[in-house]
């Protein structure tokens, strides 16, 4: 590591802790050549991952979106936001594992109805709606009854 004083090349770790965050560790550094102190911050580095489109198209991974069409769905339902954040970073980290450097939108759905479904049944359904762009309410209601099916087999 390069002092940001003297530009000298080696230093020492002095001091190592998590960030605040958790997402990146802290190091406080002792440069060897002027003996000054300065700080460096350490994070994985994660490959970009690319969403394939239903058109075909391609465009960066986006989290906000996952969590941005959760909360339409949740508007005006009793879903904690922390939870919606919790599904969203299991869903970004179940992509970022992936050997994969694409993932279809159809799997990302799939993804979060499936963890909407238990949480809340009438933001599945909005989600799904949407999602899955019914065509007419035929389709709407089989969606319906199936769930209806479910509860009263639980």
């Amino acid at each position: 590591m390069k002092c940001p004083f003297c530009s000298y090349q080696e230093s020492k770790v002095v001091d190592s802790r998590h960030s605040e965050d958790n997402l990146s560790i802290r190091r406080r550094r002792e440069c060897l050549g002027c003996q000054r102190r300065f700080t460096t911050y350490e994070i994985v580095e994660s490959l970009p991952m690319v969403v394939v489109k239903k058109d075909g198209t391609r465009q960066d991974f986006d989290r906000q979106k996952i969590l941005t069409g959760m909360k339409r769905s949740c508007a005006n339902r009793p879903v904690p936001m922390a939870e919606l954040e919790r599904i969203t970073t299991e869903i970004e980290q179940i992509v970022q594992s992936t050997l994969e450097r694409e993932v279809s939108t159809e799997k990302i759905g799939e993804m979060v109805m499936e963890r909407l479904k238990p949480l809340d049944e009438v933001s599945y359904i909005r989600y799904a709606s949407v999602y899955r762009q019914f065509k007419d309410v035929d389709t709407f209601i089989r969606e319906l009854t199936k769930i209806l099916e479910e509860n009263r087999g639980q």
